[in-house]
């Protein structure tokens, strides 16, 4: 037991230096709890006969209190993200940061739609990552944190990482 409490600290500590060096140049700290994910049935967004392999779904989860409709990967049921730092049209997480922030790519042709399940626009965006998935001109991301759907570890980190819910504008 004492063997587990002198582990756990040093353990978290170096989880969060992977992290902060996986972010790049992103060193605030953000200081968000963290949400405690609700039960949960993913809805698939519709999509055209074209579309990518690049699937986004809906649930429900909660996010700093309350209970909200998420974005998640179709293929792993994880939680996205969206990054402040990124425009519409370039991705400011590359490199080592894609590698903890992993983008939402697109394979295939055609352009994610979606239907009333929705209420934004889907598409996908040449970047540095390749052809990223965006809504509502927000690039989407998993977190590598995340190890299961539903979960929503990422929310907050350094101020800049959120949880891309179906009303983002």
């Amino acid at each position: 037991m004492t063997y587990l409490r002198r582990t756990f600290p040093i353990t978290m500590l170096v989880l969060l230096t992977m992290v902060l060096a996986a972010c790049g140049n992103s060193t605030s700290s953000g200081s968000g709890s963290t949400p405690t994910p609700a039960a949960t049935t993913p809805t698939p967004a519709a999509t055209t006969p074209t579309t990518t392999a690049a699937l986004v779904m809906t649930t429900t989860a909660t996010v700093k209190g309350q209970s909200v409709t998420i974005l998640t990967d179709a293929s792993s049921g994880k939680t996205l993200y969206f990054f402040t730092p990124d425009t519409a049209t370039k991705a400011a997480c590359t490199g080592n940061c894609a590698k903890a922030w992993p983008p939402l790519l697109a394979t295939g042709s055609g352009t994610p739609t979606s239907s009333t399940s929705l209420p934004g626009k889907l598409t996908v965006v040449k970047t540095a990552n390749g052809n990223q998935v965006e809504y509502n001109g927000h690039l989407l991301y998993t977190f590598a944190s995340d190890t299961a759907p539903g979960q929503t570890n990422g929310q907050g980190l350094f101020g800049k990482w959120f949880v891309a819910t179906s009303n983002l504008k």
